[in-house]
């Protein structure tokens, strides 16, 4: 007969594939499908049988089999839609699914269910009662716990699932100390927000309460994490619950918490903003019950929800390759969302798309909804288009467990095999808790105004401790009064902690990551005006030049591309004229000869959007990459990677990266300046922002490519003035260079400091290849980086007009004042827009005696760029603005146009005020 259409009648697909891959290698199948499939062959070899036709072909089907494919359809529909049939939802009904699980809907009925089939040992359970089939069919997938994952492409991936899920059909089996414990974190979720509610009536603290069940959860992941070998746990959430897992998981002492609900005062300088309490970082070490040292980072936050999600995982990818080895099952990165949140914000996508990406990998991460079936105050059924707010998962084909709040043993159960799939194939899992919130979106919160028929039943639900001490009594695990002395125990610690806290007059912190940064201060406005030596011998650097500047001999490459590294060669060792690209590429190679780091991301940046770095260099074959730096013989090592096509989420991985590695120079480059505000989240709540709100440090270098060069508005500016307004006393360094040596120097200088600083660059595009922008190898080895440069072609007796511009312009600004024999203006560059060179601008304006006219030139229009905040911060002397008027956009589309609007601007820097 023909097997292969028999099968395809019977449409179970994931059975077919099952089975052609049996006839071609029975040993390649798992050996319970082998046993049913050995059985199936002599059925159709020694059965009477009855004919059927099948996409036109004849084929015999024995009667007795038909039932046998029945109920092997009947167990695909429990793996692929048992999750729809679950008792996940504590406090609501499920809504209805159709078709169900019914035997009707199978070719089955209530009298088939005494008869033994062999389609048992599919499911390990051998030649066994349609009964007991369904029986374990039910236990797996419609209880507490519902799971999605026959979306997996990898057959072992599945198998992996079914045999994990088939043990103890898919139920914990804790004994009674395992028990106790559970309960004992249990208490501790519960008692910790009860004590809480009634110290601090009506402050906010987002408690867990509803979703209490994720506190033992966490424990159990941690515990049985570190069984596994993992030494550090990386975890970033929300408010939601935030201080009850710092309590009960991180081990943060009670009465610093009560501290701050208290409103002390931090015990720090007048410049330290701190922030909500349930917004705040932390790192503990602890060890676990079994006595292995652990590390755990709680990342800061701010209120956009998912954002911090791609900070953990930049922080757990520097541990991997800074301090792990490169060993990725040695951390752990835990994403704990909201449901609204996971299924509304964009950036959970793009750091999904992150997961299995060579640049961006770390080793599968264990995503938790903390699902509260409601988003402020939006019911689920407005907050979302698709069934769960977990099927963003199924994106990269994770596996999904959804799980009752309630059922505290099914929580932990669902954590032990997230963990143990994840510690297996190194992928990403997805637990929903299904819970409930207790109060409003905060405790002041009326949520009736909007649920009132959700909040009558929450309002008589009991909370899942009390739910599980009556489940352990009723099983004998522990005797009346147990739970109450747990809780008198417990509050009697945070009473102690109370009252210690009240006799504090001051709340005192401790910095997230304080290890990592022990050798590091932090910096004030000083410290970034005070000169910092980044000289690099000339000896060791002709050296590292000759090193990225041969390929090597025993592969081939494109002709173009060796002669862009043979003219590299050319600008060092024979003419001395290095451009933009060859004094970057130095600058990588000098930290890394000094022991630094290097790591770059973003659209593109192995070439370069550009075309001007070329760091790494594909073979002819396309087969191999090279990357020179790390061909040489240095102790730093250079990681270069072309992201996926994000900004928020690959800049808020590299921000995470540059918390936790300050000895990598962190780099990530915009594909062009403009696109930088796809990440405007990250830069408003975290560059910006985090060092006074949370003390964290960071050193994430942006390259913005930034210039007007008739490319339309989308190309053209990178958003200066955006940058400009966010800069505050000594928060970030802005800079907008002009030569190759420069930058060199301002890369070196953001390594050499004893504290970092995030830094924007302003990075040319047209400079790149233009010939009045080099430097000598002189310039690189025995400069340092300048903050302004005066302008040293004009006679300052001669000049009464002084033009102060920043980057690109003023090579337009030159080539105008030649082409015209201009000899009474003199041009300034601010290379360093923040902070301002004050004392240094001053200097350069004494020293032009006959000036009467100061001029900021821009070729932004007038509402944009720089000027503003020139206006803010420079009143030296009163500035005449020459730029472009006030638009919308920032740049023409027609080239034309923006050429006209260009050169009218460079003419009206060169006008006198009277002649305006």
């Amino acid at each position: 007969m023909d097997r292969f259409s028999f099968l395809n009648a019977a449409h179970t697909a994931y059975f077919s594939e099952l089975y052609d891959q049996y006839l071609q290698n029975p040993d390649s199948v798992e050996p319970s499908w082998r046993a049913f499939f050995q059985g199936f062959d002599f059925g159709i070899e020694s059965s009477d049988a009855v004919s059927d036709e099948v996409g036109g072909t004849q084929i015999v089907i024995p009667e007795n089999l038909k039932k046998e494919f029945d109920v092997v359809n009947l167990i695909d529909g429990y793996r692929t839609r048992g999750h729809l049939f679950t008792k996940t939802n504590p406090v609501r009904n499920r809504r209805k699914y159709e078709p169900t699980l019914a035997l009707e809907n199978f070719n089955l009925s209530q009298s088939d269910l005494d008869q033994q089939f062999e389609a048992g040992s599919i499911l390990g359970l051998g030649k066994t009662s349609l009964r007991d089939i369904v029986n374990h069919l039910e236990a797996i997938y419609c209880d507490s716990i519902g799971v999605e994952y026959m979306y997996i492409r990898k057959p072992e991936e599945r198998q992996w699932i079914q045999n994990w899920l088939n043990t103890n059909d898919n139920h914990p089996s804790f004994d009674p100390e395992q028990k106790k414990h559970i309960l004992n974190k249990l208490n501790q979720a519960v008692s910790f927000e009860t004590f809480l509610h009634s110290k601090y009536v009506g402050q906010k603290r987002f408690s867990v309460e509803g979703l209490d069940a994720m506190i033992p959860g966490l424990d159990t992941l941690i515990e049985r994490g570190s069984e596994k070998g993992i030494q550090q746990f990386v975890l970033g959430m929300a408010h939601r619950g935030r201080l009850n897992v710092l309590a009960n998981i991180f081990g943060k002492s009670p009465e610093a918490i009560f501290s701050e609900f208290d409103g002390k005062e931090y015990d720090e300088d007048e410049l330290f903003d701190g922030d909500v309490k349930y917004h705040m970082g932390w790192t503990s070490f602890r060890e676990s019950d079994k006595g292995h040292n652990i590390r755990m980072d709680l990342a800061p936050n701010p209120s956009h929800l998912e954002t911090v999600g791609a900070v953990i995982e930049g922080m757990s990818r520097a541990k991997i390759d800074t301090k792990l080895n490169g060993n990725e099952k040695a951390i752990l990165p835990i994403a704990i969302h909201g449901d609204a949140a996971v299924a509304g914000q964009g950036i959970v996508y793009e750091i999904v798309q992150m997961a299995q990406l060579d640049g961006y990998r770390t080793g599968g991460t264990i995503h938790i909804v903390a699902n509260n079936q409601v988003g402020f105050t939006t019911n689920y059924l407005d907050a979302r288009s698709s069934t769960y707010s977990t099927d963003i998962g199924k994106v990269t084909l994770s596996p999904v467990l959804h799980v009752n709040g309630d059922d505290v043993e099914a929580v932990c159960h669902a954590f032990a095999f997230a963990l143990d799939f994840r510690m297996e194939f190194g992928r990403d899992v997805f637990i929903d808790i299904l819970g409930y919130r207790k109060y409003g979106h905060n405790e002041g919160d009326e949520p009736r105004f909007t649920q009132p028929k959700l909040y009558k039943a929450i309002s008589k639900h009991k909370n899942p401790r009390d739910i599980y001490a009556a489940r352990l009594l009723s099983e004998g695990v522990i005797a009346d009064g147990y739970v109450k002395e747990l809780e008198k125990k417990y509050k009697s610690d945070l009473e102690e902690n109370l009252e210690a806290s009240r006799k504090r007059d001051k709340t005192v912190i401790t910095e997230i990551l304080a290890d990592d940064w022990k050798d590091y201060e932090l910096g004030t406005l000083e410290d970034i005006l005070a000169p910092v030596d980044t000289t690099y011998d000339q000896a060791k650097l002709d050296v590292l030049a000759n090193g990225i500047t041969k390929l090597p001999e025993d592969k081939k490459f494109i002709r173009k591309i060796e002669r862009i590294v043979a003219d590299r060669n050319k600008q060092y060792t024979e003419i001395n004229k290095l451009d933009w690209g060859m004094g970057e590429l130095l600058a990588y190679a000098s930290l890394m000869e000094e022991g630094f780091n290097v790591r770059i991301s973003g659209q593109d940046v192995e070439r370069g959007t550009f075309s001007h770095r070329h760091a790494i260099i594909k073979t002819e074959d396309g087969n191999e990459e090279v990357n020179l730096h790390n061909r040489l013989d240095v102790k730093g090592h250079m990681d270069i990677y072309n992201s996926l096509l994000s900004e928020y989420g690959v800049v808020g991985f590299d921000y995470g990266y540059a918390m936790a590695a300050p000895k990598t120079l962190t780099i990530w480059e915009a594909q062009f300046g403009d696109f930088s505000n796809g990440a405007q989240i990250m830069l408003d709540q975290y560059i910006s922002a985090a060092e006074s709100k949370w003390k964290t440090q960071n050193g994430l270098v942006m390259l913005l490519p930034h210039g007007y060069e008739g490319q339309g508005s989308e190309h053209s500016s990178a958003r200066m003035e955006r940058y400009l307004q966010l800069c505050s006393h000594d928060n970030m360094i802005m800079a907008d260079v002009t030569t190759p040596a420069n930058f060199f120097h301002l890369l070196r200088r953001q390594m050499k400091w004893n504290f970092r600083k995030p830094l924007v660059v302003f990075t040319p595009k047209s400079l790149l290849r233009h010939p009045l922008v080099v430097s000598s190898k002189e310039d690189l080895a025995n400069g340092s980086f300048q903050e302004v440069f005066d302008d040293q072609k004009v006679d300052k007796k001669k000049a009464t007009s002084l033009v102060f511009c920043t980057g690109k312009f003023y090579y337009d600004l030159l080539a105008y004042r030649e082409e015209n024999k201009i000899d009474t203006a003199a041009i300034v560059r601010i290379e360093q827009l923040f902070p301002l060179p004050q004392d240094k601008i001053k200097e350069i304006i004494a020293s032009y005696p006959n000036v009467t006219d100061y001029v900021w030139a821009q070729e932004e229009p007038r509402n944009m760029g720089a000027w503003g905040y020139m206006l803010m911060n420079f009143d030296q002397v009163r500035l005449r603005v020459a730029s472009r008027r006030v638009y919308s956009s920032p740049a023409a589309g027609s080239s034309t146009r923006s050429k006209a609007r260009h050169r009218k601007v460079i003419e009206s820097v060169f006008e006198t005020p009277k002649e305006k």
